[in-house]
């Protein structure tokens, strides 16, 4: 479990940790560099022993000599990241690892060599004195936990977080409530569910849509390097952080509810990397985030002891109808009411297709042979 919260540094700890911050980005860039470089000349990989010991040549260099300045942990953990991305992107579960720039997110990794907290006073290596954070969990005693990292990062709107990422036991798995949900995810509704409840589309970055184009539109006008395009700049990160948080409150609630109120939730695989390709519909889904609400609902029915069933993405849940079977040949996204021709039943689009991809799910657990446990455990695929 991990918990963020707000840090506010002193000057000279900003001034430590910026620091620090470019030196992760220098050995992250040169060493991302060289693996580019050494598989382009001799078409050979590079491993982490190999990027340990480059980083031990470049403390070497007269060029290069502030790395020495700072803790050497951050810096080695930059590396291990680094080489957890490139296992990630041969596995394809990620994309290629880029270049870091000094204007986006920065962070510093800190293990337990490179911090202490005692009594709930936090303290990083080479950094003067306390960091102080505001702790916002009363029901948990910081002066209890025995972090195993800790994650210093800043923000583009100038904000400092610090995490600390703790080992914890599993809660007790909540109480069985009998009950089985499909759900169907959409951008008019943001969630359909097979009781036929809707859960409405917030629309988070459309209502800030407005004034952001203001900010941008300023930031646009500013001469770069002067300090009111840095202000501006940071009007504009300030209102992605609003969106972002809105989104993500929502989010958390929503999946929340679903774990607690049913034992088995079905959903569809839905590819949201290909979908956002159309041009018409990109920011819509974007900002739903579904891949967000998904990979919430996996950790949180693990968590709790709940079921997740993942049923195949081109399985016609909408052009079926739920009560007699009867597939449709074409079903145009306008239609959002149709008429069975077979039985006659009519039909909300989004909660027959709930309706159905419950069904589906329920299938797929009377039926343990079509189930694979490739995902998570707790999330099943059909």
């Amino acid at each position: 479990m991990a918990y963020r919260c707000r840090a506010y540094p002193d000057q000279a700890q900003q001034a430590v940790l910026n620091r620090t911050f470019g030196c992760v980005r220098v050995v992250w860039n040169r060493t991302l560099a060289a693996r580019e470089q050494r598989y382009a000349t001799a078409g050979m990989p590079t491993s982490y022993a190999q990027t340990d010991r480059a980083l031990t040549g470049m403390k070497k260099e007269p060029s290069l000599a502030f790395l020495s300045e700072v803790s050497s942990v951050p810096l080695q953990q930059a590396l291990r990241h680094q080489h957890q991305a490139f296992t990630a992107f041969f596995a394809k579960r990620a994309r290629y690892p880029r270049f870091k720039s000094r204007h986006a997110r920065q962070s510093a990794h800190y293990t337990r060599s490179a911090f202490t907290l005692h009594c709930g006073v936090l303290r990083l290596a080479k950094a003067a004195g306390p960091l102080r954070f505001v702790w916002s969990w009363p029901e948990t005693d910081v002066a209890g936990l025995h972090p195993t990292m800790v994650v210093v990062s800043r923000e583009p709107d100038g904000r400092w977080y610090v995490t600390l990422a703790v080992n914890t036991e599993l809660p007790e798995p909540l109480p069985p409530v009998e009950r089985a949900v499909g759900v169907d995810l959409g951008i008019m509704d943001f969630a359909v569910t097979s009781d036929g409840q809707k859960i409405t589309n917030p629309r988070h970055l459309e209502r800030k849509a407005r004034n952001l184009a203001r900010y941008q539109r300023r930031l646009a006008r500013c001469q770069k390097g002067s300090a009111n395009r840095a202000k501006a700049k940071a009007k504009v990160a300030r209102t992605h952080r609003k969106v972002r948080n809105a989104r993500s409150d929502f989010l958390h609630r929503a999946s929340t509810r679903l774990v607690r109120d049913n034992d088995l939730i079905v959903i569809e695989d839905l590819a949201v990397t290909n979908m956002v390709c159309n041009r018409h519909l990109a920011r819509a889904i974007s900002d739903c985030g579904w891949g967000e609400f998904r990979r919430q609902l996996e950790y949180k029915c693990q968590r709790y002891r709940r079921r997740l069933v993942v049923i195949d993405r081109w399985y016609p849940s909408s052009k079926t109808c739920s009560g007699c079977g009867h597939l449709l040949a074409e079903l145009s996204l306008s239609t959002r009411t149709w008429q069975c021709p077979s039985c006659g039943a009519r039909h909300d689009r989004d909660v027959n297709a709930a309706k159905n991809i419950l069904a589906a799910g329920q299938a797929v657990t009377a039926c343990g042979a079509d189930v694979s446990h490739r995902g998570p455990p707790g999330c099943d695929r059909r």
